[in-house]
């Protein structure tokens, strides 16, 4: 148990770091909302959008083990509820991967082999609304990522060998993603990135007692 829970810990630091560069570093260096600028910034950081999508896939990668490590330290809990977390992880990630498909396909439009239908003012045109479209539909799915951790919290504050106040603030971390979610669909005047804030505490003070403290299964 004790190595799972090390291999949490290295997994959560991969997803903390890949996940910054990925989905918040680069692209607020790629979108910038005027269309000339941005289609600018995609040809002249083409190495730095190539490095941000792999960061993004090693992101990704890093969730699908997640979902599978925090599903065996939990199970001893509630195998069933375990599972259920497991589940709403992986399809968060795919239905993420799906919004970051627009993100990648946009500098398609600037290559050479692009449409001669198009004219190139169009052209940038649809590369920056591609990027909108990530921007705009990425955190349509925040419940799926916030349920799992909801859950996780759960289990995490019900067992005897992680401490109750990890649970605590998991929950709290996952409950700021799905009231961003509902917020952003029904009100979104009131949806602000402050909800999500919490997760960030969540995911340090996690890695940091799991990679110190491990588990304890004695108790």
């Amino acid at each position: 148990m004790t190595a799972y829970a090390r291999a949490t810990g290295l997994f959560l630091i991969v997803t903390i770091i890949a996940g910054w560069f990925g989905e918040m570093h680069v692209p607020s260096i790629m979108i910038t909302g005027d269309t000339a600028t941005t289609a600018d910034q995609l040809r002249s950081n083409e190495r730095l959008f190539r490095l941000g999508f792999a960061a993004y896939l090693l992101e990704a990668f890093s969730d699908v083990v997640l979902a599978w490590l925090f599903y065996v330290l939990l199970k001893p809990v509630n195998r069933e509820l375990a599972l259920l977390s497991a589940f709403f992880g992986l399809v968060s990630m795919t239905l993420f991967a799906v919004t970051k498909m627009f993100y990648v396909s946009a500098p398609m439009f600037l290559a050479g082999n692009a449409p001669a239908a198009f004219q190139p003012n169009q052209l940038e045109a649809l590369a920056s609304l591609f990027l909108s479209l990530y921007a705009s539909l990425n955190g349509f799915f925040m419940l799926f990522y916030g349920a799992a951790w909801i859950i996780r919290g759960w289990l995490t504050f019900k067992s005897r060998y992680l401490p109750r106040f990890l649970g605590v603030i998991m929950v709290v971390a996952g409950l700021g993603f799905v009231t961003k979610n509902i917020t952003l669909v029904l009100v979104p005047e009131y949806s602000s990135e402050l909800l999500i804030a919490p997760m960030l505490l969540n995911g340090l003070t996690l890695t940091i007692w799991i990679l110190i403290k491990g588990v304890d299964r004695a108790n």
